[in-house]
């Protein structure tokens, strides 16, 4: 029998099926924010929900809570007109850069540190906040700062941060223990399975916020300013959150956000 060479029927009708799939993923990735904000103005962001003064999930109201949510919301207002124009996706640190290359999110607004690593898969925009890392530790801990870690204390950390990292290159001899979010870090600091947990200090004092008997060991140890991630190719949009978020500076309501959601730093 003399074999066909055509493809089969079954596979021509597919064809279209894959191809309006690969268009619908390119077209979400690529599309101009700034034009689609113009008929849709939406602003989708991609935010942390279980860390606490920045971006937490209230179980009460059913909403995320935090400086990160009123941060975009109020620049969502500057840009659309409407704050209610905001839209979030939770997102944790492995997760935030690629939703943002998929086009799943418009922008990361997550406690996100710029690093010239990170520059090199997303653009930032100006700092927003100011963080340090640091350690936190049981109030009657022996730790009194990083000099104080060594090869016999475990230091907790959360995947897909610059604070393992950190913690490896200076201090190379510490234990780092890596789990999925700082939820999940602090109970292990709970139960024993590591000495301190690390990140940066906002988001340490608001676990210290919820749960006293912990503290900062000492003060912070490198500098961690935060951006707003937003994919390559969207520089019109970029300037756009830039702009909103100067005004915010400038007219009182960023300090007006930061006194609400931000303890004095100790």
């Amino acid at each position: 029998m003399k074999k066909s060479n055509k493809p089969s029927l079954f596979l021509l009708l597919l064809l279209p099926v894959f191809f309006l799939a690969a268009c619908g993923s390119q077209s979400a990735a690529t599309v101009d924010i700034t034009e689609r904000i113009e008929e849709n103005p939406t602003i989708t962001w991609g935010v942390k929900v279980d860390t606490n003064l920045f971006g937490l999930y209230d179980i009460k109201s059913g909403e995320i809570r935090g400086f990160d949510i009123a941060i975009a919301k109020a620049i969502t207002e500057e840009i659309t007109g409407d704050e209610a124009n905001a839209e979030f996706v939770e997102v944790t640190s492995k997760t935030r850069i690629p939703l943002l290359k998929n086009g799943n999110i418009d922008a990361i607004i997550a406690t996100m540190t710029i690093t010239e690593e990170r520059k090199e898969q997303v653009n930032f925009s100006d700092i927003y906040f100011d963080a340090g890392q640091a350690l936190l530790v049981p109030n009657d801990s022996s730790i009194q700062s990083l000099e104080d870690l060594s090869a016999d204390t475990t230091v907790l950390a959360v995947k897909g941060s610059t604070s393992a990292q950190n913690i490896r290159e200076l201090s190379p001899d510490t234990n780092v223990l890596e789990l999925e979010n700082y939820s999940e870090a602090f109970t292990a600091l709970q139960s024993g399975q590591g000495d301190a947990v690390t990140t940066d200090n906002a988001i340490l004092l608001g676990i210290i916020a919820d749960n006293p008997g912990y503290r900062l060991a000492g003060g912070n140890f490198t500098q961690e300013p935060y951006g707003i991630a937003i994919n390559k190719g969207q520089d019109d949009f970029l300037i756009k959150v830039n702009e909103a978020l100067n005004k915010l500076k400038s007219n009182g309501v960023y300090d007006e956000i930061y006194a609400k959601w931000i303890p004095e730093m100790e």
